[in-house]
């Protein structure tokens, strides 16, 4: 049994959150936290949705947002306890630690959570009590429990959709949160339930997928759902299997719970490395998988039907027609996912000011969010607000497509900083790489290290954070530091009917080398382009050794760095 199995076992981990009152009214410090409760509090932690920063005496609190949908409500509380309790004492910076964002921030991360940093612990309980009147939790955003629930953030708006899954969504979120029998598996477990037909829930990927489907049964024919297992990224990433199995939204709870109960009995809880129920999926076969979830399973899953998703989105922003007549809805670009407290306010109090009574704001999976209901007649006038000048719904291709995890500024696992190079970048390269007119968004993402929160792996473009040692030539200051921060490189990826991880084409790039060398890879794609061909295609078409002999091409060096970390 691992260490953290040992922790579990000592004290369930749901029991951490009545203790973090009992922290926060004593104001304990994180050494007499330790003191009180023992090894592992850290760990336990996670269930209550806080993660100790780097930086001692703070955390990151998880937000869990299930489909990414907020009443205006609920997000201009989130935006407001930003403002009061994610800020920086001025020892780290204060209000001046980040020249982008200011300070007291949020992070829309890819999950469709919002994190906040520099949160203590004594402020927490407060925040719970203005999270509870509005109906927000932090419960399990973390820890090795059901995760926040994906959906697609246009669900219930966009004309491609089979159905509206959010209710869905809600009763599943609603079954796994402070459900202390599911609250201790053997490692995380990620599910996405969308009735979107282009998937934009990303079911590929997680630990369980609910895509939409339709089956003729007892002389109906009827809507419901396929079930996909086993997705997952980081070491040892791996497309979701189909189940041979139709579920009807009414059995997606008990189907998910059986799904859950199997993990918990089979699953690994040793070897915290290949603990993710995709190995399990990997070591028994989906069809053994499908028979242990069907033989826990207390309602009839039928044999499955016709499929509805026909490919892959993952992309909202724009101004963008809802179905109900004369409505919108406005996707704006927040590159990197953060942005200030008081714009995510802003942006709830606009979507209250201008949109209908079922006015919503809803976070995707890219990191951006949208406001919805907004009458065609005040669209001009949201997107004169203050905030909505630095989101704007018309970006270039490269801010469009950017994510970035938290990074080194926050991470303990991180080698490399990310948010601010995301930003950076994204925004140079809009500049200095002319794309073909008929690609909206290059998908560039930038993790900090190997555990992919940024999701590289599916990304045109992705970045896994190296130290990178170069000979004393290269270095790229005065003086001669040749111990600089880098990447492995890695091209052509891609969700949707042409599914397909990235190949790490090239490893420990300095990061001073990147932008010229994406300079000559579009240069190439521009004259070899075929009609039409996406870059991820393009990448896929042209072998890695002419890839690299590109990258090598540029003004910066690319090749020849060698890997300082892990």
């Amino acid at each position: 049994m691992n260490t953290t199995e040992q922790y579990k076992q000592n004290k369930h981990p749901l029991d951490v959150i009545d203790d973090v009152y009992d922290y926060a009214e004593e104001g304990l410090s994180f050494d007499a936290i330790e003191e009180r409760a023992g090894g592992g509090e850290w760990e336990r932690l996670k269930w209550a949705g806080m993660y100790a920063q780097k930086q001692e005496g703070f955390f990151m609190i998880r937000t869990k947002v299930p489909g990414g949908y907020l009443s205006p409500e609920q997000a201009e509380v989130i935006g407001e306890c930003a403002e009061d309790y994610a800020v920086a004492p001025e020892e780290y910076g204060g209000t001046e630690q980040n020249e982008l964002w200011g300070d007291a921030y949020v992070d829309i991360t890819t999950r469709q959570d919002i994190q906040k940093h520099w949160i203590r612990v004594e402020d927490v309980p407060e925040m719970w009590e203005r999270y509870d009147e509005v109906g927000l939790t932090t419960v399990q955003g973390c820890g090795d429990s059901a995760r926040n629930v994906l959906g697609c953030p246009a669900a219930g708006l966009d004309d491609h959709e089979c159905f509206d899954a959010q209710p869905v969504v809600d009763a599943v979120s609603d079954f796994f949160t402070e459900n202390r029998e599911y609250a201790n598996l053997p490692r995380k477990f990620k599910l996405t339930i969308t009735g979107c037909a282009h998937d934009c829930a990303q079911s590929q990927i997680n630990d369980v997928g609910l895509v939409p489907a339709k089956k003729e049964l007892g002389g109906e024919h009827l809507y419901g759902f396929h079930a996909r297992v086993g997705g997952g990224l980081s070491d040892g990433p791996r497309m979701a299997s189909q189940l041979d199995v139709f579920v009807r939204p009414e059995d997606a709870v008990e189907f998910t719970r059986a799904v859950a109960q199997t993990f918990k009995e089979l699953g690994d809880r040793n070897n915290r490395g290949v603990c993710r129920m995709r190995y399990l999926v990997e070591q028994m076969g989906p069809e053994k998988f499908e028979e242990a979830v069907r033989d826990r399973c207390t309602v009839k899953l039928p044999s499955a039907g016709t499929d509805m998703t026909v490919g892959y989105q993952g992309d909202h922003v724009g101004v963008r027609d809802q179905k109900q007549d004369g409505l919108k809805y406005v996707g704006f670009n927040v590159i990197a996912g953060r942005m200030g407290g008081d714009e995510f306010a802003e942006a709830a109090r606009a979507a209250k000011e201008y949109g209908t009574e079922n006015a919503s704001v809803r976070l995707a999976t890219d990191q951006n969010f949208l406001v919805t209901h907004i009458p065609e007649e005040n669209v001009d006038d949201l997107l004169a607000e203050p905030f909505a000048q630095e989101y704007q719904p018309d970006p270039g291709p490269f801010s469009r497509g950017a994510v970035g995890c938290t990074g080194n500024e926050f991470c303990n696992y991180a080698i490399i900083e990310t948010k601010k190079r995301t930003k950076r970048w994204a925004r140079e390269l809009d500049e200095r790489i002319d794309v073909p007119d008929d690609i909206e968004a290059i998908r560039m993402h930038m993790s900090g290290c190997s555990a992919s929160c940024a999701q590289p792996q599916i990304a045109d473009i992705g970045f896994r954070g190296e130290t990178v040692k170069l000979d004393d030539e290269d270095s790229p200051n005065d003086e001669g530091d040749n111990i600089v921060e880098g990447m492995d490189f890695g091209l052509g990826g891609s969700l949707g009917a042409d599914n397909e991880f990235l190949d790490w084409v090239e490893s420990a790039v300095p990061a001073h080398a990147v932008i010229p060398a994406l300079e000559q890879l579009f240069d190439a794609y521009a004259d070899d382009r075929e009609d039409g061909e996406k870059f991820h295609a393009w990448c896929r078409r042209v072998d890695n050794e002419r890839l690299r002999s590109l990258m090598q091409g540029a003004d910066a060096p690319v090749a020849g760095g060698v890997a300082h970390g892990d």
